[in-house]
């Protein structure tokens, strides 16, 4: 009886294990396929960029023309986005942490934070595609977007799909608001949204060393 206990304990585990495997197959494909509307402006120079702390969106406006709205990830109580007025001050599609990364030897890849780099290893910063800086060492980039504030050093975390239509429709210069409301949260933060990105599985680890991730997104089309 014990031993007929065990096996059935077992495949109940195995059962549930198959389970939440499929189940986070599906959230991560629907995670992957979300995607928001978007029109590119007449005018890159009457673009701003509004970003709500408190609803986790980020609003690019044209000459009071709402041209996209996204969720994002900002920074949690230990590491907060800023407040403030800035402008876009950098952008670079392919750009990579100074700051941490991972460290690899042969086929062994660790995540690593660049002053704990390993003897004899090499070092690669973390990719941050579609970087958009707005203040020095922070930045709008894609990575992995939940729906509450998460360790994002203060930057401002997008969905990949969403990152390079934001990226197109921005410019150095840009204006950006970021506040703990804004106006229109209103009427436009009720939006549909992906799963959240905390239960998923994170990519391999070598997809990082190279340029994979900087191209895994869909092809953005615009309004």
């Amino acid at each position: 009886m014990v031993l007929m206990a065990a096996l059935v304990n077992a495949g109940a585990v195995a059962i549930s294990s198959c389970s939440m495997k499929a189940e986070n197959g599906k959230a991560l494909a629907a995670y992957q396929a979300y995607d928001r509307p978007a029109a590119l402006p007449q005018n890159l120079l009457a673009v701003q960029v509004k970003v709500s702390l408190s609803k986790q969106r980020v609003y690019v406006i044209e000459e009071g023309k709402i041209l996209m709205v996204m969720p994002v990830s900002v920074g949690e109580p230990d590491s907060p986005t800023p407040t403030g007025t800035f402008r876009i001050s950098k952008k670079e599609q392919k750009h990579r942490s100074s700051a941490h990364g991972f460290v690899y030897n042969g086929k062994q890849i660790r995540r690593c934070g660049a002053q704990n780099k390993h003897s004899g290893w090499s070092f690669k910063g973390t990719p941050m595609p579609y970087w958009c800086e707005f203040k020095p060492g922070l930045g709008f980039h894609t990575g992995w977007v939940r729906h509450s504030p998460c360790t994002s050093d203060g930057c401002v975390r997008m969905h990949e799909n969403l990152a390079p239509k934001f990226f197109r429709m921005v410019s150095v210069g840009t204006p950006v608001n970021i506040s703990y409301t804004q106006s229109e949260d209103a009427r436009w933060a009720h939006i549909p949204l992906h799963p959240d990105a905390g239960p998923l599985p994170d990519h391999p680890f070598s997809m990082y060393l190279g340029d994979a991730y900087f191209t895994h997104h869909k092809t953005p089309e615009f309004d």
